[in-house]
């Protein structure tokens, strides 16, 4: 398997995170190569990582290329095995996509600071989350699983773009921390993603 990846693509950390968690033997190419770009291009028509290549198959988009390395290699699982949690989990992933990645430029790019409305939205968005992490380790409840491989990079650059999160999401930092402290969190941060939290 051989995964295009941008060293501070969040998108391509969710992937990269997945890949670790399976213990998946894995070539990572960084697309800053000029030659690893080309080859995207040929690859991929919105010419954009995260992109995996498995032998013939070539798939992007951060939840099909997660979701099919549920499938193709489902130990250790990280979805729920019954249809309605699965689908409790997809809903979760697509409104968190939709809601709060989705909406915000990739931060090595931004010329721009987020503007403090979106500052506010991400905030109390998070912090509503506290109830539900007050109770349980992970975001489905006691299993890791896809939804928090795409929260947990996320979480990681929040001090990247300038949210501060309050005392009332004691939960949620905690969660944070929880997720951070995993080896394959660890294995799955590029060198530009660890600056994130340096600065």
């Amino acid at each position: 398997m051989v995964l295009f990846s941008a060293p501070d693509c969040i998108y391509s950390h969710s992937c990269r995170l997945v890949l670790v968690e399976k213990a998946v033997e894995c070539d990572i190419v960084d697309v800053g190569d000029q030659d690893a770009t080309y080859k995207l291009a040929e690859l991929n028509p919105y010419n954009e990582t995260p992109t995996l290549v498995d032998r013939e198959l070539v798939i992007y988009g951060t939840r099909v290329v997660n979701e099919y390395l549920e499938e193709r290699l489902p130990h250790p699982p990280l979805m729920p095995i019954d249809p309605v949690n699965r689908a409790r989990a997809r809903l979760i992933m697509m409104r968190f996509d939709r809601e709060w990645i989705g909406t915000y430029p990739p931060i090595a790019e931004s010329a721009q600071p987020m503007k403090a409305e979106q500052l506010k939205e991400v905030r109390d968005g998070l912090i509503s989350m506290s109830p539900t992490l007050s109770d349980q380790p992970y975001m489905l409840g006691v299993e890791f699983s896809l939804v928090d491989c795409i929260v947990a990079p996320f979480l990681w650059r929040l001090p990247a773009m300038g949210i501060e999160l309050p005392a009332q999401a004691k939960p949620v930092i905690d969660y944070a921390n929880r997720l951070f402290e995993r080896p394959a969190f660890r294995a799955s941060l590029t060198d530009a993603e660890k600056e994130m939290r340096r600065k």
